[in-house]
């Protein structure tokens, strides 16, 4: 199985699907969200995005999809390229898949040896060894400071520009045992997976892929209609979370004359996370976190 769906239901049924309505699928992957998706639909349409080329494979078979080869920061230009605005829902699934993470080529995991890549979409022009052999101490101390959340930043990224005077950094291996020392013990796996994913939040520009995302979301949805969104770490579900409250990525939420919140959604229900059950037959779930919103106007 290329990916195993999180929060499935939980997720669609956020949609609050009707038959005739229209969708976007922002991160297709495996395919699990949009065969729901499509199963609900009669007469509606369902656009799916995805960046990565190994996605292809997954292409539901359906008249009623169409797929799109790209990131989902393009979605607003490709569904008026496909007269499909606006839409009924919108759903990201924000993790990577487990095809990504257990194929050694693609350098995502800290438990394969296999080049520093982590690209999500594998034609893209800079790969994580680009980050770790180009950035200067003080951008690398920052990559690793602001989306990694470890401590002692700064001294990491001297070893790092140290050691590749003599050599190239180019594995992931090879970088973990520059790392080893800075480790804190008995927490080192915790600590590798947040410098690799400080990393792949450099290489593939997700901050800022997903706040272009969120405003476009704004943009595309009719009123009343959806958002749902699967965040996996803090940064993310912050941005997420604060762009429901207040229509912003601070969180400071702007009241007209009569004290009505000026946000173009309002967030619909609570927090959603793996239950137990779902956590223990899908180890990857444990992060996840849902949050599902709908268009005020």
């Amino acid at each position: 199985m290329y990916h195993k769906p999180v929060l499935l239901k939980s997720s669609v049924d956020g949609l609050n699907i009707h038959s005739g309505g229209v969708y976007v699928d922002a991160t297709h992957g495996g395919g699990g969200h949009s065969r729901l998706i499509l199963e609900r639909l009669s007469s509606g349409r369902l656009i799916a995005f995805d960046q990565d080329s190994d996605v292809r494979r997954n292409v539901i078979d359906d008249k009623r999809m169409v797929f799109i080869g790209e990131n989902f920061r393009y979605m607003k230009n490709f569904l008026k390229l496909y007269k499909a605005l606006p839409v009924d829902g919108v759903l990201a699934d924000l993790g990577v898949s487990s095809w990504q993470i257990d194929r050694p080529e693609r350098g995502f995991s800290t438990r394969h040896q296999g080049p520093l890549d982590m690209r999500m979409d594998k034609e893209g022009e800079r790969s994580a060894a680009d980050v770790i052999n180009s950035f200067d101490i003080k951008k690398l101390a920052n990559v690793f400071r602001l989306y990694g959340e470890v401590k002692g930043a700064h001294k990491m990224a001297d070893e790092i520009v140290f050691q590749r005077k003599s050599k190239r950094i180019e594995r992931t291996d090879e970088l973990l045992n520059i790392l080893q020392k800075f480790a804190p013990r008995g927490k080192e796996n915790k600590f590798y997976a947040q410098i690799f994913q400080a990393l792949r939040i450099e290489v593939n520009n997700e901050m800022e892929v997903l706040r272009e995302f969120l405003t476009q979301c704004a943009e595309v949805i009719k009123p009343q209609g959806r958002m749902v969104i699967i965040s996996y770490h803090s940064l993310e579900d912050r941005l997420v979370k604060n762009f429901i409250k207040a229509g912003n990525f601070h969180g400071e939420q702007q009241k007209d004359f009569f004290g009505n919140v000026l946000a173009p959604f309002k967030p619909v229900g609570k927090l959603i996370v793996p239950d137990k059950e779902e956590q223990e037959e899908n180890p990857r779930s444990r992060s996840a976190k849902l949050r599902i919103a709908e268009k005020t106007s």
